[in-house]
């Protein structure tokens, strides 16, 4: 008898699928797919066929084109700030004083 207007009907098309859309059986997950199983005693197997490989194309080191990022830039690990407070790292408790020091400005 009633109908939604033209007007609502579009701009529900444009909202993305949640569960509450649509009947039993619809799960959203990421769009990665499976690539193995798993077994009876709770472990996963990955089953190389599935797996995702990707071919680098021959010359790709005197291809013109650049990269929008250099290749002369180092990934950091993370631990390299901390250096000087020896293997403990960010757990030293002479950082934790160090910064209380800092931060609270009395001793």
């Amino acid at each position: 008898m009633f109908k939604p207007t033209q007007a609502l009907s579009r701009k529900f098309r444009k909202l993305r699928l949640t569960t509450k859309d649509i009947n039993k059986g619809f799960y959203k997950g990421t769009g990665t797919g499976n690539v193995g199983r798993h077994d009876k005693w709770g472990g996963f197997r990955v089953d190389y066929t599935k797996v995702r490989t990707y071919a680098v194309p021959q010359g790709l080191s005197t291809f013109k084109l650049t990269p929008f990022v250099t290749e002369n830039v180092r990934p950091k690990s993370g631990m390299e700030s901390y250096r000087e407070y020896g293997p403990d790292g960010p757990r030293s408790p002479k950082l934790y004083l160090d910064r209380w020091k800092a931060e609270n400005g009395m001793d």
